[in-house]
């Protein structure tokens, strides 16, 4: 096997635009820089598509939608199962590609491979479970059969954090089910996205079932395809702002619509917790891809007889971590996406130090190349401060105390958000109690991960509606069709 290194990776990547099987340059041959955030360097540059690239994606994926959805269930099986493989035995590749294009440490891009590539092999397993029933009517007159058949052509929205993993798990279901798609990859992170779908070309995904559209103008491009007579779904990850406009916009069509938005994530430690294990799950919800995931951990709530004492651990834990370059040795921490987003962060953390807080350790942007921020821990963080409201998107965790399970409960559910949230008890009846009356789609107890190709992921309230993964994941690319029948 030949070495993997940054040039042969950035060079093995696509720069076109895929459209109905073939790779092509932009309308017009517009190009869009791709960065390396921990430098500011242009790693390449690959096609930004304008409107009229846009509606022939659409075009092809119409095209090839009636042959692929009566394409054999087995066979989109073996395609999902073939490209889990492929990932796999490359995982090396993409991991430094997402790397280099979204900052991340080695590790973690490894990490992200592999559960990327899950999502395939998961679905390939749904692909041959999809069923309908068959039933008697009460008045024994009639027979009540219902099938399940593809949604159709689907416009694909994926985000920047996970550049691999968010685009397999909306492709894997997408295929499993028989629907065509058009994906518009995240124009900071572009590349992960042509390698992947390249690599479904190679397993012999038929053309015109996956389109890829790089662009860095989203609204122009996407919008007169959600607003397409023949688009059946849209699929978005990325802010709850942009979610509800898109939902206006696919409302024109009554577009079948799955987002997974924003999050403000609580972190709820009890007196009676392991504070080992939670110190651990705490450094895995919030410094999880550089805190930059909807995951992440955002509020941290701690009963008040063992906040010192967790903060402190923490403040240690975070403050030993390495920043630098995802691609050298040793680093734990890489740079956030961009200059936009280190801004953000540290407005929250000036906003909440301005209201009392106190910075155990970190607390400031690190000067030089790249967008790097210091890991943070901040402890006596008011109501009033704006972490509390606000997704942070960065390594930065707000301490606030409680004193009840009730105030507890009353503070992690005082948001718009709820994607998840994490508990930390030895109490089971706790743990159940608190996790029945938390106002989100998916609960970690005892555990700082929750992601799980097996298990459905989303939200309530503002952080969006429909679910990937699990069996559920499949239903969001599938209608129900009843058919009576008379005897």
């Amino acid at each position: 096997m030949e070495s993997v290194t940054e040039q042969s990776v950035i060079d093995s990547v696509p720069k076109g635009l895929l459209i109905g099987g073939e790779w092509r340059d932009a309308d017009g041959g517009g190009k869009l820089a791709v960065d390396d955030p921990a430098t500011g360097a242009v790693l390449t540059y690959v096609a930004d598509a304008s409107p009229a690239d846009g509606r022939a994606a659409l075009d092809a994926a119409a095209a090839a939608q009636h042959d692929w959805a009566r394409t054999a269930p087995r066979d989109r099986a073996e395609l999902l199962r073939a490209a889990y493989e492929q990932i796999t035995a490359r995982a090396d590749e993409f991991a430094l590609l997402m790397t280099m294009e979204m900052g991340k440490t080695l590790a973690e891009s490894r990490g992200e491979a592999a559960y990327g590539a899950e999502f395939f092999r998961w679905f390939s397993e749904e692909a041959v479970r999809v069923s309908g029933r068959w039933s008697t009517a009460p008045n024994g007159a009639t027979r009540l059969l219902t099938m399940k058949q593809p949604v159709g052509p689907t416009l694909m929205i994926t985000p920047w954090n996970f550049p691999l993993a968010m685009g397999t798990r909306k492709i894997g279901p997408a295929i499993a089910a028989g629907c065509t798609m058009v994906v518009k990859p995240a124009s900071q992170t572009p590349l992960s996205m042509l390698a992947l779908a390249d690599l479904l070309q190679g397993c012999g995904l038929p053309p015109g079932v996956l389109n890829v559209v790089t662009t860095s103008h989203s609204g122009a491009v996407m919008e007169p395809l959600i607003r397409d007579p023949r688009l059946r779904k849209l699929t978005f990850t990325g802010s709850t702002p942009v979610g509800r406009a898109l939902m206006e916009q696919a409302s024109e069509q009554i577009l079948r619509v799955s987002m997974e938005l924003g999050g403000n994530a609580p972190f709820l430690v009890f007196a009676d917790a392991d504070l080992d294990k939670a110190v651990d799950g705490a450094m895995l919800a919030k410094m999880r891809n550089i805190g930059e995931a909807c995951t992440a951990a955002n509020r941290f709530y701690v009963h008040e007889s063992v906040a010192a004492e967790f903060s402190e651990r923490l403040a240690a834990r975070m403050g030993a971590l390495r920043w630098g370059r995802g691609t050298d040795e040793g680093v734990d921490v890489g740079p956030l996406i961009d200059e936009k987003s280190r801004e953000k962060v540290t407005a929250l953390l000036d906003d909440a130090v301005a209201k009392g807080a106190r910075v155990l350790t970190g607390g400031q942007p690190v000067d030089g190349p790249g967008w790097f921020f210091q890991p943070t821990v901040l402890s006596g963080v008011t109501a009033d401060a704006d972490v509390n409201r606000e997704e942070i998107f960065g390594p930065v965790a707000p301490v606030r105390t409680f004193v009840t399970d009730e105030e507890a409960i009353r503070l992690a559910n005082d948001t718009e958000y709820g994607l998840v949230a994490y508990l930390f008890t030895r109490d089971l009846t706790r743990a159940l109690t608190v996790s029945e009356a938390l106002e989100y789609g998916m609960v970690g107890v005892n555990q700082g991960v929750v992601s799980n190709p097996a298990a459905p992921f989303g939200g309530v309230k503002a952080s969006g509606v429909g679910r990937e993964g699990g069996a559920e994941g499949i239903e969001e690319y599938l209608e129900t069709k009843y058919v009576g029948i008379a005897l």
